[in-house]
């Protein structure tokens, strides 16, 4: 018995075929905002909160979650 005996299905062909480079402008955007977003809170203001402020609780991991694209 062969391992591919059964045609591929069209919802995994398409998404194979789907190439992450191509991306609309506003997507885009959307992404480079989220990328500007996504950094440390700077030092003063930990010195100026008096380390009330520690970490930025919005910090995302690329693999942890997701942005729901």
């Amino acid at each position: 018995m062969h391992l591919f005996s059964s045609p591929p299905s069209h919802a995994w062909l398409s998404s194979v075929l789907t190439v992450s480079s191509h991306k609309t402008f506003r997507i885009k955007q959307f992404l480079a905002k989220k990328q500007k977003q996504d950094r440390p809170i700077p030092q003063w203001i930990r010195m100026k909160t008096g380390n009330k402020i520690r970490y930025n609780s919005k910090r995302r991991h690329w693999r942890r979650t997701k942005l729901g694209l």
